[in-house]
């Protein structure tokens, strides 16, 4: 993809959405170009991906989510039509491919500087969550040509051909794992569209201490305690004592979520399990990435460190007892 991008691409996507070069800033992005910008009164976010990773009809179906629970309530960065009235610009890569441009409106405010947890934060993000939740068993698709994927689609379970060589005990803990979780029972109440990637790098806080969600491009079918599992997978990422902020952050979370939508309490024992198929997707992506012998980011490194001989070892992400954990005392009913 990156050998395809030119200045004549990024001209286009700026023509499409009526904004002038000198009004951009580039961003850090994992997986696309990321721009931001300034247009008249309006500031927003510009993002160019390829069709390797997408296409068309995969981003108008995150562009009808997002839309839909904007409409619900949740605070999401909506996206903008081009100057064309089109919610995906494509742009020829002059190769056979092209890339694929959407802009988003810039969400208000900025990131959570962890590692403390407000508790009127860490209720509200539960809020949305948990609202997000209650809209995905109401959702229709406007299209059905722009249904997003669901969890295990060949396009998310590539995790094997990232591993190096002589990871095959991750590889064979990796499958194990998503065989137990193709065991799990299907539901509308349990199951739906989720963003999948909601943690704290992807959303800001207001000064009034108002969240909205952005990066919803990984959205797929899955449970919601899916969601909840990577929400707690990142929140104690790096604490000193994981074990007990994370029951401290699910006291403040859950009154917020069940405040939304009444998940059954028994869903909540099944977070390990996606826990551990986080942990090996990030350590994978990382091994598809970057070159691990010379990692020049610290939090790459510090994530690596041991992560293998912890995998080998089948070691829990989390020293947290879900099952034993009293997540009725925080439901509605």
């Amino acid at each position: 993809m990156r050998d395809r991008f030119n200045e004549s691409i990024l001209n286009q996507a700026l023509k499409a959405y009526q904004i002038y070069a000198d009004q951009i800033q580039e961003l850090d992005g994992f997986e696309s170009y990321i721009y931001a910008f300034q247009r008249k009164e309006e500031e927003g976010i510009l993002r160019i991906s390829h069709s390797i990773r997408r296409s068309p009809n995969l981003i108008r179906g995150e562009l009808d989510w997002i839309n839909h629970l904007h409409q619900g309530g949740v605070g999401v960065a909506r996206p903008l039509r081009s100057v064309d009235g089109e919610w995906v610009q494509e742009l020829d890569d002059g190769a056979g491919g092209f890339f694929l441009a959407a802009a988003f409106e810039k969400a208000p405010g900025g990131p959570h500087r962890g590692p403390d947890w407000p508790d009127r934060l860490v209720r509200e993000y539960g809020k949305q969550i948990g609202r997000m939740h209650q809209l995905a068993t109401t959702y229709q698709l406007s299209d059905p040509a722009s249904k997003r994927p669901e969890w295990d689609d060949p396009i998310n379970l590539e995790i094997s051909q990232y591993l190096p060589p002589n990871h095959e005990k991750v590889n064979k803990v990796y499958q194990a794992l998503i065989g137990r979780i193709k065991t799990l029972p299907v539901d509308q109440a349990g199951y739906g569209l989720i963003h999948q990637d909601a943690h704290q790098g992807n959303f800001f806080v207001s000064n009034m201490g108002e969240i909205t969600f952005f990066d919803f491009d990984g959205c797929v079918y899955s449970w919601f305690v899916n969601d909840i599992a990577l929400v707690l997978f990142y929140a104690v990422m790096g604490q000193d004592e994981p074990g007990a902020s994370i029951k401290k952050f699910l006291t403040g979370f859950l009154p917020g979520y069940f405040s939304e939508y009444d998940l059954d309490p028994k869903w909540f024992r099944e977070i390990p399990l996606f826990m551990k198929l986080r942990e090996i997707d990030l350590y994978a992506v990382i091994h598809r990435s970057f070159d691990v012998e010379n990692l020049d980011d610290p939090w790459w490194a510090w994530y690596l460190d041991g992560r293998k001989d912890r995998l080998d070892a089948e070691i829990p992400y989390l020293d947290f007892n879900f099952e034993r954990f009293d997540v009725q005392q925080f439901t509605q009913s």
